[in-house]
């Protein structure tokens, strides 16, 4: 979401009067890839350009396929596959090794419904989002890169003359799976299409309960990456930093005024045994995907006895103590090591070394 947010900021700052843009995404992978579906990269047809598409190694291609599509006013798809040993192929030896599918899509600013705005749309939700783009139309080139932002209304939904009820069926399957997913098709007109349903997380929401010197730490590494940072603690004591950081500032006792989502993560690190006490139960009846709790195990068991109402080591979203064990020390090191348990928390991984991982990175 923080690429999104960069490239809307980027859009919103041009002259479209004097200069026209580009959104270059990736529509699909195969095998490996730097980026995975979704990525996006706008483009200026002076040159510039805001997000990204690989590790680099495809940027300067698409570069000039998204001013290509910018000249001609046409959206195209290009597959860059790196997948054998072909050096006439972009990307190969820098690492790829994969087939990804990029498309060029030119945006127009007089279009109340581009995908900018799709994009735009959904930048502040706090639940997930769908958007169903065609990213292949045999002998339908007029229908490349269209999209749509699928809302509430499942039931009304209509999208280039494809069938409602199966359309209905890859939304529903793509929003339980909370991964995306390639679709063929027939329109009603007899059109074949090939379609991305795209799920695009919302951005993930981080409660730091704690008013220490370590809670910049952590809020400094959320705010790389790009995750929504709300602090619960002593605001007295907290530094004008984190003000400039923290979307919401509360009080201890003020901690039910937290609203959870699916995507979001509460740390308790007060360093305060009674705060973290009293407060826990809070956060367990809001029922986060994660809360994990600074301090050692001892600490948590103590709590557990005099907590009787929860079996806290039995429940799947309480992690105490919080974080992967990297070694860590310094309140940078805590810091990484608990964002990174976080993304794997979310992601569905385990934290382990990826040279030990069987298969492919990315599933």
């Amino acid at each position: 979401m923080k690429e999104i947010r960069k490239i809307i900021a980027d859009y919103d700052a041009l002259d479209h009067s004097k200069e026209k843009v580009a959104l270059a995404s990736v529509v699909n992978v195969e095998a490996s890839s730097y980026r995975r579906i979704g990525a996006r990269m706008l483009v200026r047809s002076s040159g510039i350009w805001t997000g990204g598409i690989s590790g680099g190694c495809l940027e300067g291609d698409a570069l000039k396929r998204s001013q290509m599509a910018i000249f001609k006013n046409t959206a195209s798809k290009v597959v860059y596959d790196t997948m054998d040993d072909d050096q006439n192929q972009i990307g190969v030896g820098l690492g790829c090794n994969g087939r990804i599918e990029v498309l060029f899509t030119p945006i127009d600013p007089t279009d109340a419904d581009n995908e900018i705005e799709q994009l735009r749309k959904i930048a502040g939700l706090d639940a997930p989002s769908i958007m169903v783009k065609i990213i292949d139309a045999e002998g339908n080139e007029d229908l490349l890169g269209k999209s749509i932002l699928v809302e509430n209304d499942l039931e009304n939904i209509d999208f280039q003359g494809i069938a409602k009820e199966e359309l209905k069926q890859w939304i529903s399957e793509t929003t339980a799976n909370r991964k995306p997913r390639i679709v063929e098709c027939t329109t009603n007109s007899g059109a074949k299409l090939k379609l991305l349903i795209e799920y695009i997380r919302p951005e993930t929401r981080l409660v730091i309960v704690g008013y220490n010197y370590d809670v910049n730490a952590f809020a400094g590494i959320a705010n790389e990456l790009g995750w929504e940072i709300h602090v619960v603690g002593r605001t007295k004591k907290l530094s004008k930093s984190l003000f400039n950081l923290a979307a919401q500032t509360l009080e201890f006792e003020q901690a039910e005024q937290v609203e959870v989502h699916d995507y979001t993560a509460v740390v308790l690190m007060s360093h305060d045994y009674n705060w973290d006490k009293e407060l826990l139960p809070i956060f367990l009846e809001k029922n986060p995907a994660y809360i994990g709790m600074l301090g050692p195990k001892k600490r948590m068991q103590k709590m557990q006895a005099e907590l009787p109402d929860d079996d806290l080591e039995s429940l799947v979203n309480f992690h105490s103590p919080t974080g992967l064990d990297i070694g860590a020390e310094s309140p940078e090191e805590i810091a990484l090591s608990i964002a990174s348990e976080i993304i794997a928390t979310f992601r569905g991984r385990d934290g382990a070394s990826l040279k030990f991982r069987k298969g492919t990175i990315h599933v």
